[in-house]
């Protein structure tokens, strides 16, 4: 039984201090953050949050308070099962006013199992060893998600407004063979097909290598579902592209959810099937580690939602500081093809370079009305948020998109 921690926790007054939506009594802002808030080993994040007084989380709250999100998708969080490091990053960080900025409460907050981290018990690495103790080398490599232990770089989501708990479905558990004509990896040295992964290990081998969620969130008198994840990266492996294809059809899930006729295939941890409703609302956010122009994608994976017909992808975030950065690092920067203001992680010069990794994107019937990413020019103060390598912060940066819902 998958075990999810839905809690209320009382808010705080709010002060803008940075871009927020134009009419706030009619806008609501969603934004994801690949925070970096991982840890070498399991309870470390919840030590680490239990005072006040990390650098990393201090410098994390403080961008978020400044930028403001209604509704917040954080990756790479690590979960614990009672929902403690959630507890204490609102408490202590959060609720806490940062370098200057005011405090932020979220009412409403939404973790659940991830898959990183969890023993398969078999050779999904094809290495020739099966690795079972957490920790140990190719440990990551055999578990049904990347990850030293169970729920390394998982995720949750803060809200303003309530998050239909009834509603809920979660898709941990979803095996990658039961998607049709999934993009499931090639053994190279073997006449066979999609046999990267053995009759045995496809009954095992799941699709999210953390999770998918639906989590229906009601503001004001409507329901927008808020569709969150994070796909693996598309490298750390071999010609066999297992990550890649891996990170394709993770991006593809949420294609086939929101358009209606394609989902029938697709099951929640509680055994319900299909995919989203016709005409219901929608913003997809998360650290989807694809770009449509530029790095390692199989089959320019990130298109399949930049190019579906139920959203709207005109509204591309951006900031002056992205470019800038690109500009100054150069390296692989300078050959890249996309736009570099709309880049969002700042990755090594030398490869990949700077890439648009990370998306909101909401359903075509709601209304955009702006948006942005957390990376200020050098000159602006608040850069020392953002910073460069090593970074006080996260190589990712948040963004945000507001919307008429």
């Amino acid at each position: 039984m998958i075990r999810r921690v839905l809690t209320v926790a009382a808010a705080a007054a709010l002060i803008p201090l940075w871009p927020v939506a134009a009419d706030a009594t009619s806008h609501a802002r969603f934004a994801t953050f690949n925070a970096s808030l991982n840890r070498n080993a399991e309870g470390q994040l919840v030590g680490d949050l239990s005072t006040r007084d990390n650098a990393q989380a201090k410098v994390i709250a403080e961008i978020i308070q400044r930028t403001r999100p209604d509704v917040l998708l954080v990756n790479e969080f690590d979960y614990d099962a009672d929902g403690k490091a959630a507890r204490l990053f609102q408490d202590n960080y959060l609720s806490v006013g940062q370098g200057g900025a005011q405090p932020i409460g979220y009412r409403y907050r939404f973790t659940a199992p991830s898959n990183t981290g969890i023993a398969s018990g078999l050779d999904l690495n094809n290495d020739g060893n099966v690795v079972t103790t957490p920790g140990a080398p190719g440990y990551g490599d055999d578990a049904l998600g990347f990850g030293a232990f169970p729920g390394q770089y998982g995720m949750v989501v803060y809200s303003r407004y309530p998050i239909d708990e009834r509603g809920v479905r979660t898709f941990q558990k979803f095996l990658w063979k039961d998607m049709p004509d999934a993009a499931l990896p090639d053994n190279p040295e073997t006449p066979e097909p999609a046999d990267w992964y053995s009759a045995k290990e496809q009954q095992v081998v799941r699709l999210s290598s953390k999770s998918h969620w639906d989590l229906p969130v009601r503001i004001g008198g409507r329901t927008v579902h808020f569709l969150v994840s994070h796909p693996t990266p598309p490298t750390f492996d071999g010609p066999e592209d297992r990550n890649g294809r891996r990170n394709h059809d993770e991006i593809r899930f949420w294609a086939d959810y929101t358009q209606p006729g394609r989902g029938g295939y697709i099951y929640d941890d509680r055994g319900r099937r299909g995919g989203l409703g016709q005409g219901e609302p929608f913003v997809i956010a998360g650290d989807q580690n694809a770009d449509p122009n530029d790095g390692d994608s199989y089959q320019n994976a990130i298109r399949q939602l930049l190019d579906h017909p139920k959203i709207d992808s005109r509204s591309a975030p951006s900031s002056e500081g992205a470019a800038e950065a690109a500009a100054l690092q150069g390296g692989a920067n300078a050959t890249h093809k996309g736009d570099p203001k709309y880049d969002t992680a700042d990755f090594a010069d030398t490869a990949p370079g700077n890439l648009r990794a990370d998306y909101v994107l909401p359903a075509k019937r709601l209304k955009a009305v702006g948006g942005g990413v957390f990376w200020p020019p050098a000159a602006d103060p608040l850069s020392r948020l953002s910073g460069v390598f090593p970074f006080p912060s996260s190589d990712h940066r948040l963004v945000w998109l507001d919307v008429n819902p």
